[in-house]
C-alpha cells in the first residue's frame, strides 16, 4: 500500500512556473504507476498526466508541452513541472497512485496577477 503527500503549490503570475512534488511511503513505489489530477472550483476533477512504471508519460492535451511529469524511485517522489502557467490552470492538484488507488490531500495552485 502506498500513501502520498503533495507539496509545492502556491500563487504564481501568468507565464510563471511551479514544481509540484508527491512523496510516497510504502515499499512498492517503484511498481506503482502515478498520476496527477486537478480540480478547479465548481468543476469535476480531471486527469492531467500519468507516468508509468517504465517512465512512459501521457498528458492532457491542454498542458502538453507546458507540463512535465517525472519520477525519482530512489526518493519515492513524483514531480509535476509546470511552465507557462495560465489562469485556467488554477486548481487543487492531486497526486494519485494508480496501482494502489490512493489519493493525496491536494495542493492549491493559483495563477493570477
Amino acid at each position: 500500500q502506498v500513501q502520498v503527500v503533495e507539496s509545492g503549490g502556491g500563487l504564481v503570475q501568468p507565464g510563471g512556473s511551479l514544481r509540484l512534488s508527491c512523496t510516497a511511503s510504502g515499499r512498492s513505489f517503484a511498481t506503482n504507476a502515478m498520476a496527477w489530477y486537478r480540480q478547479a472550483p465548481g468543476k469535476k476533477r480531471e486527469w492531467v498526466a500519468t507516468i508509468s512504471i517504465g517512465d512512459m508519460t501521457d498528458y492532457l492535451f491542454s498542458v502538453k508541452d507546458r507540463f512535465t511529469i517525472s519520477r525519482d524511485n530512489v526518493n519515492k517522489t513524483v514531480y509535476l513541472q509546470m511552465n507557462s502557467l495560465k489562469p485556467e490552470d488554477t486548481a487543487v492538484y492531486y497526486c494519485y497512485s494508480i496501482s494502489s488507488e490512493t489519493w493525496g490531500q491536494g495542493t492549491q495552485v493559483t495563477v493570477s496577477f
